[in-house]
Order: structure tokens, then C-alpha cells, then sequence
């Protein structure tokens, strides 16, 4: 019987036990911690302590719980075996819905609207066409693909950044990093949908909030590193940004502590633009625990080299 470990610094993964064993019931499912969790030769993880998975001297495979990877690629001590994530075939479409509220947030003026409300300020604000409004996708992926052709279908202008060049109906797309500050500056609001990469690790930093228009907004649903915190709370407090939406931060929970809940016009949301059912995570973790035990090749198997 193969046995699983479900690893996780400071997520409980326990709900994930059943999913798992109802699509395979022949694998034995365990927790970090437990007296047998050393004989586990796959390691299913969530942001996983450093040392944990080069702990279990049998492990075969890493599994990821999401599509992001950089928190287990953290780790310096990770074994030489397979890397694996989830796919969620409806990720895509919760992302897309995510960024549209963020994207009609900013554009209907619901931000002004809001801080009015609290000074008990009546105002009422032109509507613009949504054509007029130019939102900026960083990351044509799969899921920055569906993100943008959405917001296309709604009527905005919408470019898209990327590392190599794309084609995407209807849509302006930019690629490579020489590219980078004339997709900026013609940008309105910036959607931040990049994977994590050595290129793209504090990207979004002074430099680059200094190549946007003065009081751009920003949407970051990427990856938390891509973040460089400190220069996002200045950039904000000098108007430089004039509104954000962060779901994803280097260091998560978010302290309490943390200048970057009292920020001005910032909206913190907690990791939560778009997650994997429990229900597709046991399934997909399950049936390539069995494509190992098979000997047959693994689904949405992580190129480490590029991070995902």
C-alpha cells in the first residue's frame, strides 16, 4: 500500500485525507507528524517546512495542492523527484471572475465611492465606456489568456505583457522585458498574472510602479514574491499607485502587525482569487500517486528549471 503525507507549515490539510482516499481508497494517507509519516513515499504539500520532505527517506513524489510550486521550490534541502501541481480546469474561470470585480471596482469608481461613504460625502461620477479604460495583463498563460479575452468581451481595451510574443484575438500584446515600460505607461489598471521565475521574483517594485502613469491602479493575483511590499505602501501613500487589490504576499498570513492593512487605498484579500476544489485536488493528487505506481508518466509534471 502506498502511503501518502499530507505537509504543511501552517495550513490544516486534513479535509484533504478523504478526498484523497474516496478517488483511490487503496493509498494510506497520513499527517506530518505522525508516528508513521516517515514511511510516506509521496508528499503532498502546502508551503512545507525547510527539511520536511528530504526528511522521508522513501519519498518517490512531491505533490502540490495548487498550480503554484514556489512555495515548496523554497525549500534548498527538496529531494531530486518529480514535482507535480494541481490544474483545476475551473481555476481559470475563478480567476477571471476575481480580476473583472477588481477590474469594474476600480473602473466604476467603486474605491472613490467607498472612502466618499465614510467621510458621508454624495457624489456622483461620470461613467466612462469601458473601452476608454485600458487594463494591463502581465502573464499570458493559460489563465492569463482567459483573463484577458474576458475583459475583452466586456468591453475594455486590454493589452498583455509576456516573456515571449503572443497573438491573441482583439487584444495588444507586448513581450520581452525592453517592451516592459511602453506596455506600462499605456496601461490603466494592472493585472499581475505572471509565474514565478527568477526574471519575475520583485518585479513589481519602485522601478517598475515609476514606469506607470501616475495614479494607475493594480490588481495582483500572481505570485506573493512578485511582490516587493515596502515599495508598494510608498508608491501608494505618494498617489504614484492610486488604488490596489492584493490577494498574494511574499509572506502569508499577513501579520497583524503588518503596515499593509492600514495602507491607503488598498484592498487585502486573503489568497483567496481563485482555489482549487478539495474535491479535484484529492482526485488529481490521487490518480497520479497511481500513474506512479504504474510507471506511467505524471500529469502537470513542474519543469524546475522554469518554476512551473
Amino acid at each position: 500500500m502506498t502511503k501518502l503525507v499530507l505537509i504543511s507549515r501552517d495550513y490544516d490539510m486534513a479535509h484533504l485525507a478523504p478526498m484523497i482516499r474516496r478517488a483511490a481508497p487503496e493509498l494510506d494517507v497520513t499527517m506530518h507528524g505522525s508516528h508513521d509519516a516517515l514511511d510516506a513515499e509521496v508528499a503532498v504539500c502546502w508551503n512545507p517546512p525547510v527539511g520536511a520532505v528530504a526528511a522521508l527517506p522513501r519519498v518517490r513524489l512531491i505533490h502540490s495542492i495548487a498550480a503554484g510550486v514556489d512555495n515548496i521550490l523554497a525549500d534548498p534541502r527538496l529531494p531530486d523527484v518529480p514535482l507535480c501541481r494541481v490544474v483545476d480546469p475551473q481555476h481559470a474561470r475563478g480567476m477571471s471572475e476575481f480580476v473583472m470585480w477588481g477590474a469594474l471596482h476600480f473602473h466604476r469608481q467603486l474605491d472613490q465611492v467607498m472612502a466618499n461613504q465614510r467621510d458621508r460625502v454624495w457624489l456622483r461620477y461620470d461613467q466612462r465606456a469601458p473601452a476608454t479604460r485600458t487594463i494591463g495583463v502581465m502573464g499570458l498563460g493559460e489563465i492569463g489568456t482567459r483573463v484577458g479575452l474576458d475583459l475583452h468581451r466586456a468591453g475594455f481595451a486590454v493589452r498583455g505583457w509576456s516573456k515571449r510574443p503572443k497573438d491573441l484575438p482583439g487584444i495588444d500584446t507586448f513581450s520581452g522585458a525592453d517592451a516592459l515600460p511602453a506596455f506600462l505607461q499605456g496601461t490603466d489598471i494592472l493585472v499581475c498574472l505572471l509565474p514565478l521565475t527568477d526574471e519575475t521574483r520583485g518585479l513589481l517594485d519602485a522601478r517598475l510602479f515609476a514606469m506607470m502613469q501616475p495614479g494607475a491602479k493594480l490588481i495582483h493575483v500572481g505570485r506573493g514574491e512578485h511582490l516587493v511590499p515596502g515599495d508598494l505602501l510608498d508608491a501608494l501613500r505618494r498617489k504614484q499607485i492610486g488604488g490596489a487589490i492584493v490577494d498574494v504576499f511574499p509572506n502569508e498570513p499577513l501579520a497583524a502587525d503588518d503596515p499593509l492593512w492600514d495602507a491607503p487605498d488598498l484592498i487585502v484579500t486573503p489568497h483567496m482569487a481563485s482555489v482549487a476544489s478539495p474535491e479535484t485536488i484529492g482526485l488529481q493528487v490521487a490518480l497520479n500517486v497511481r500513474r506512479l505506481v504504474g510507471g506511467e508518466p505524471l500529469h502537470h509534471r513542474v519543469d524546475i528549471a522554469r518554476g512551473y
